[in-house]
């Protein structure tokens, strides 16, 4: 029998991890989805790599998420047991690889926002948040050093890869205002020095990611309209069918162990 979604206890801090930790295992889970499909075998690895230390972050992120909840929930209820609209990750996470390029650029997105937030957050009031935050700082450097080559080596190569990674851009850029999105629950934590403010961090981000675009010979879009929602639990078709794979292990078989 089939398992029944979990309840939270919403609290500011249970929400900061949760956000944190949703988009750290949605991410990690799209990348997963290379193994064994990469253009090269050394490629394949770094994707699955990436992948595993998003999910080891997730883990951090979640389990500290129902310690700070105080309820019966784990870091495996929480990552397995809950419904599509009680996830609050990045709508720009949940998007399909698409091809290689478009992997490439919503990494670059992401982690290019990922690696200056996780270096500020090594100063929060929150000394768990923090030992989170140094360790994933090293991890999200790296990601973003290996998107940042390959956005280059695409969009500066063949005329095929630069229609696809200009292509990637235009259609994954409205995804990337959320990634400065703040809430009251937010602007209470960042009051107490527990939270960092995310505008802190566009400058750092718009100009990474136009030297890289740069050098890639890539444009960024004109239009400033950007897509909202995924913080609320308000996702695009595409979480559900992640999750549906994700989750069907463990709410077909509830408990199972090895």
């Amino acid at each position: 029998m089939a398992t029944a979604s979990i309840a939270i206890v919403e609290t500011p801090l249970v929400n900061y991890a949760l956000r944190r930790g949703d988009d750290a295992l949605i991410l990690g889970h799209r990348l997963s989805e290379w193994c064994g499909h990469a253009p090269m075998l050394e490629e394949d690895m770094a994707l699955a790599n990436m992948g595993l230390d998003l999910i080891g972050q997730a883990r951090e992120l979640y389990s500290y998420a129902a310690q700070a909840e105080g309820a019966a929930n784990t870091e495996d209820t929480l990552a397995y047991l809950r419904d599509v609209r009680q996830y609050r990750n990045l709508l720009l996470v949940e998007q399909p690889n698409g091809d290689f390029a478009r992997t490439m650029l919503r990494q670059l997105f992401y982690s290019a926002f990922a690696d200056p937030y996780w270096r500020a957050m090594m100063g929060s009031s929150d000394p768990t948040l923090a030992a989170i935050a140094a360790k994933s700082e090293k991890e999200s450097a790296y990601h973003l050093r290996h998107a940042s080559e390959w956005v280059i080596r695409l969009g500066d190569g063949t005329e095929e890869s630069h229609r696809r990674a200009q292509t990637a851009i235009d259609e994954l850029w409205a995804f990337t205002g959320e990634l400065f999105h703040v809430d009251d629950g937010d602007a209470a934590l960042i009051k107490d020095g527990i939270a960092i403010d995310p505008e802190r961090l566009r400058g750092v981000w718009s100009e990474t990611i136009a030297t890289v675009l740069s050098r890639a010979t890539l444009q960024r879009p004109n239009s400033d309209w950007m897509q909202q929602g995924g913080r609320a639990g308000h996702h695009s078709e595409h979480l559900g069918h992640l999750l549906s794979e994700l989750q069907s292990l463990q709410r077909s078989f509830p408990g199972a162990t090895w």
